[in-house]
């Protein structure tokens, strides 16, 4: 009985403790469970792990599919996992997570060794994360990066739900599109262009090796800065992946004995061919990234662009070379004038600088300072459109970019000079005055009120005089008292501003009798693009610079066209195109021809402003029109005597057309003959009458009904000659 006593309190003393355990585990899973629960409430979900979207660069590219800028907040370009080399993944295998294949998240031995040495000493070490965990660290910020116990376990979770969602293959390459190589790069492609400037795919073994190197410690293996340390651990890799049978003893040997080799940019913005451009496209965009629907910035957007390197290469060197040259001119008559010249400048612009200081910074004795060098500097810019299409095809904003990102293309306004007197012209002929109509080349005044001190009596700017002059001759010389005779005798000035509006001019422009010589201000892009409508007979083509928008899948969210409106008579355009041509041929524009022997079919027009404070050279062929400004920032400031448009900016203009003709091998084109709105006729180059068998005889171009219908009566009477209609 006794012992039948003891054996049923035996048993339930072993259910009690039965229940105890079974108690005590079933609080301890819960309490697991529940601290899991609390860990992991935190973490992204698994459809925000599906939704893989890292910040990616937004590249701007040009029509020959060269990169022209990028924009981004953190560096990175997104790469397919085929476009990566083997080399690269089985390099960062061996180096960083040999267990890669066989794991489900985190390397289980390494793990618990770290746990159990983190418990000993009583800190947290490094070292034990798989490749996945890492993922999950650098996926999610909101996973702290706070050495902690509760991080590493948040690490474990997202590392399983990562390996749970994704092959092995795609979390490799999600790894290598993610990860920091320094210097500002994220991602395999970031790096491989900064470091090496080649595509991914390219990647040679050694240059793989010192990538994944470098992830150990980004700035103190970065073979730009530490290329010693760089090549040590370059070799560590290479060691690890012969260890492991990724490569063989010949392959191992010969890339370790290789050097390390970067990519070296030419200038300090990494060989940017075009900045004021790519700001230029930076700045549309940024207006449209709402609309659309993106983030210029964030979202790895491709945007094709207009611009074509090979020109803008060749605007760039002719450009700075001629600035260089200006820029010794302008220095040496700085020095050579006299002390109190120079300190009247300085007083004018608020330098409290004495004039001998100035010149010791002008010799390069001492350093100059910012506010003088924006003083004295030359300035230039270039804007090249095509003829066709409106597009933009070269930008030279100014002469340097990282000093003065202001761009003088598009956002600058100075005072065209003669460079403006197509308009007036345009608008005489398009009233309906033949190119012969004659003025007199005599002395005019230009009122200004009823105070008669302030009237204005401009002159020729070789101080010529002469008698009656055809408007041909008068804008072939560039004659300042022809022009202005056009606005007083023929067309009011109101007539000029709306030909210069209705040809793109957007500015304010003035509508006095100063206006014929270019006295309102104007946009170099505007009047490149103004002077594009004579060689399309009478097309307005707005300059476009952007092409379409591309999304990081390839998908086109926005393609452009350019505004084309017709703006003129197919027969003004053609007469004026004409006239142009005689200044390049035979005038202002000349020494394109003589001194640089650009013989292509051209028109243009050179513009000088009063005191030599902007020089101009608009001018066209049938495929580009291009504009050239030359000048200082402060408009007080004077280029000096004899610097005129035909001085320096017929030589740019010039020089870039003639290299970009000769560079890309373009074939001679003759301009459209609008044989359906003019008519052609000999006449007399003395009366501008019919000529008859005993005159000297010019072939000209008229609108329709506005030839001459008098024959000659100064070299004798002969028969009326036919009119050539063409």
């Amino acid at each position: 009985m006794k012992k039948q006593f003891k054996t049923r309190g035996a048993r339930q003393n072993i259910k009690k403790r039965i229940y105890i355990a079974l108690s005590v585990s079933l609080a301890v899973v819960a309490g697991i469970v529940t601290w899991l629960y609390f860990l992991s409430k935190d973490l992204p979900s698994l459809d925000e792990l599906e939704r893989y979207d890292p910040d990616l660069i937004t590249r701007i590219v040009s029509a020959d599919d060269q990169v022209v800028q990028e924009l981004f907040t953190t560096k990175r370009t997104l790469v397919k996992s085929n476009e990566i080399p083997p080399h690269v993944k089985k390099a960062l295998i061996v180096t960083e997570d040999q267990r890669f294949y066989s794991h489900w998240g985190m390397n289980f031995f390494r793990t618990v060794y770290n746990l159990t040495l983190n418990t000993i000493t009583g800190q947290i070490h490094g070292g034990s994360s798989s490749l996945t965990q890492q993922l999950a660290r650098s996926l999610y910020a909101r996973i702290g990066f706070k050495q902690t116990y509760t991080r590493k376990l948040r690490e474990l979770i997202t590392a399983v739900q990562i390996e749970h969602t994704f092959t092995k293959e795609e979390i490799l390459t999600m790894y290598l599109n993610t990860v920091y190589f320094g210097h500002g790069t994220y991602g395999i492609q970031a790096a491989a262009t900064k470091y090496f400037n080649k595509r991914v795919e390219n990647l040679t073994l050694d240059e793989g090796a010192i990538l994944v190197g470098m992830l150990r410690s980004p700035a103190h293996y970065s073979p730009i800065t530490h290329p010693e340390r760089s090549r040590h651990i370059r070799n560590v890799v290479i060691n690890n992946m012969f260890r492991e049978k990724a490569i063989n003893a010949v392959e191992r040997n010969y890339f370790k004995s290789l050097p390390v080799s970067v990519f070296k940019p030419d200038s300090v913005d990494e060989g940017n061919v075009a900045p004021y451009f790519g700001e230029y496209v930076r700045r549309q965009l940024e207006k449209e990234d709402e609309d659309l629907g993106v983030d210029l910035y964030r979202d790895g957007l491709t945007i094709y662009t207009s611009l074509d390197t090979r020109m803008q290469t060749i605007a760039n060197y002719v450009v700075a070379k001629e600035l260089e040259r200006v820029q010794a001119i302008v220095d040496a008559r700085m020095l050579d004038t006299t002390n109190q010249v120079l300190e009247d400048i300085l007083e004018k612009n608020d330098v409290e600088l004495a004039a001998d200081t100035v010149r010791l910074m002008l010799m390069d004795s001492i350093e100059i300072t910012p506010r003088i060098e924006r003083l004295l500097t030359v300035q230039a810019q270039l804007i090249a459109l095509d003829i066709k299409t409106g597009e933009i095809k070269a930008m030279v904003g100014g002469k340097d970019f990282s000093k003065s990102s202001w761009n003088r293309s598009t956002q600058m306004i100075r005072q065209p000079g003669s460079s403006f007197k197509p308009f007036v012209y345009t608008a005489a002929i398009d009233n309906g005055y033949p190119v012969t109509t004659t003025l007199l080349n005599q002395p005019v005044v230009i009122k200004h009120g009823t105070n008669d001190s302030l009237d204005w009596r401009p002159k020729n700017y070789d101080h010529s005089m002469g008698g009656e002059t055809t408007l041909r001759e008068g804008i072939r010389r560039s004659l300042n008292l022809i022009a202005v005779r056009v606005v007083q005798e023929l067309i009011a000035p109101a007539a000029v501003v709306e030909t210069a509006h209705d040809m793109g001019i957007s500015t304010y422009l003035y509508p006095g009798d100063a206006l014929a010589l270019g006295s309102s201000a104007v946009r170099p892009i505007e009047m490149a693009a103004a002077y594009a409508v004579y060689p399309r007979l009478g097309i307005w083509i707005e300059p476009k610079g952007i092409l379409s928008i591309e999304d990081r899948f390839g998908g086109t969210l926005r393609t452009y066209s350019a505004d084309r409106k017709e703006v003129l008579g197919r027969g003004t355009s053609y007469v004026m195109l004409s006239m142009l041509e005689t200044v390049a041929n035979a005038g202002t524009g000349v020494g394109a021809r003589t001194r640089f022997g650009f013989h292509e079919p051209a028109g243009g027009k050179t513009g000088t402003t009063s005191g030599f404070t902007d020089a101009w050279y608009v001018g066209f062929t049938t495929r580009l029109s291009t504009a050239v400004w030359v000048g200082m920032d402060n408009h007080t400031m004077s280029l000096g005597p004899g610097m005129a448009g035909s001085a320096v900016g017929v030589p740019i203009w010039a020089q870039f057309m003639k290299a970009v003709y000769d560079s890309l091998d373009w074939e001679r084109e003759k301009f459209e003959v609008a044989e359906d709105a003019v008519e052609f006729a000999n006449v007399c180059s003395e009366t501008h009458r019919l000529a008859t068998e005993y005159c000297t005889p010019t072939k000209e171009v008229f609108l329709p009904g506005t030839a001459p219908t008098q024959s000659c009566d100064v070299h004798g009477v002969g028969i009326r000659p036919t009119v050539i209609d063409f």
